[in-house]
């Protein structure tokens, strides 16, 4: 038997024959935690960390019926996984306890996180049935923050999405995470987080700056929408704080201005 990090109450009922198993119990009826990572995490300057507050904050009053929550953005490179993360670990320095779910299994960056050994299992290993919940449910070295990484990229990632594995998942991270963050492929290009979004209490949307025309920044809206969930919010990112005229773009700009441009 491999060594115990730590242990997660689970619902005896969510036990299924082909998400949670028997296997992945201890003798009390808790989740097994084998393994641990170290993710790599960056010190954010004062103006975009004070922005990632703010979204925080917003995200709190929400209210505790909004802890399960899709991110999604219209293409690919606006910012999406950067901001979802670093939302992760900020909400982790209230006490929280968040589960970062990589569900893009078509084109992950999130190994880039891991510092040192990378996980050989993930999602789409788990959705399939190739590994047990266990093999690929990572503690970190961030505390309270856990990850389930997307593994390798599958024939079939929208329909692996939308197995009853992948609903059971979510009931159980509903059930023992404070927020369970789920990044999401963009859906201006493929259908993946319009599917995991009908399983969640919302989406949010990544909006990159004078990248993404309106007409498509609506229809982005609606294809989320259609899901049957609420849109909770959008995150306008890589904002020109020069061009803006904004007080912290001003004073921070010639420190962080070139490096950052206003990721929040």
């Amino acid at each position: 038997m491999r060594r115990v990090i730590e242990t997660i109450e689970v619902d005896e009922n969510m036990v299924r024959s082909r998400s949670i198993q028997k296997y992945d119990l201890d003798e009390d009826g808790k989740l097994r935690i084998i393994q641990s990572l170290d993710i790599i995490t960056e010190e954010l300057p004062y103006e975009l960390n004070e922005e990632l507050k703010l979204l925080r904050t917003n995200l709190q009053f929400l209210g505790t019926d909004k802890r399960v929550i899709a991110m999604t953005s219209a293409f690919s490179g606006e910012g999406k996984s950067t901001i979802w993360f670093d939302l992760a670990v900020s909400l982790t320095e209230l006490g929280k306890s968040v589960l970062f779910i990589d569900c893009d299994l078509r084109k992950s960056q999130m190994l880039e996180r891991v510092n040192g050994f990378e996980p050989s299992r993930g999602l789409s290993h788990f959705l399939s049935g190739q590994c047990y919940l266990e093999d690929c449910l990572f503690s970190t070295n961030v505390e309270n923050m856990y990850m389930i990484f997307s593994g390798s990229i599958p024939p079939n990632p929208s329909e692996l999405l939308s197995t009853q594995a992948m609903k059971d998942l979510i009931e159980i991270a509903r059930k023992n995470f404070d927020y369970v963050l789920l990044d999401c492929p963009p859906i201006g290009m493929v259908v993946d987080a319009a599917v995991i979004g009908q399983e969640c209490d919302g989406s949010m949307i990544i909006i990159e700056s004078g990248e993404v025309k309106y007409r498509l920044a609506q229809e982005v809206v609606s294809k989320m929408k259609a899901t049957g969930k609420p849109v909770l919010g959008v995150v306008l990112n890589k904002v020109d704080r020069h061009k803006s005229g904004k007080y912290y773009g001003r004073y921070y700009g010639k420190y962080y201005g070139k490096k950052y441009k206003g990721y929040y």
